[in-house]
């Protein structure tokens, strides 16, 4: 149940009470479409021009001091992925974020190794 007026944003059962859509001024779609779950963002700012930014924005650029990946700052944020990436984009546009996507391999692995692979677990 909501406690008192002052604290009437938050419900102890149900959790808060701003909706996604809120915080993201009701856009779905990220600026920056291209983020992936594994993206790496850090922060370039020290957070001190917040004009513009909402709370969820700032707890991103304080926790991206190091890196975090896009799926870790919406665990810890405690916001959909979505949403994050949509805040992400915001940060990314007024360039108080940069981001790095993770390396990928160029090739599959040869099938000799595969296959040694396979013949080390049978042999288990």
């Amino acid at each position: 149940m909501v406690t008192d007026e002052q604290d009437s944003w938050f419900d102890d059962e149900a959790g808060p009470l701003v909706r996604p859509y809120a915080m993201t001024r009701g856009r779905t779609q990220p600026a920056a479409g291209w983020l992936d779950v594994a993206t790496q963002v850090v922060s370039v700012v020290s957070g001190e021009d917040s004009l513009g930014l909402g709370p969820e924005h700032l707890t991103i650029l304080q926790l991206c001091q190091r890196p975090f990946s896009v799926a870790e700052l919406a665990a810890y944020v405690n916001v959909p992925l979505g949403v994050v990436k949509v805040l992400l984009g915001d940060l990314i546009e007024r360039g108080d974020v940069v981001v790095r996507h993770p390396e990928r391999a160029l090739e599959a692995p040869a099938r000799d190794l595969l296959q040694a692979v396979l013949d080390g677990v049978r042999a288990l």
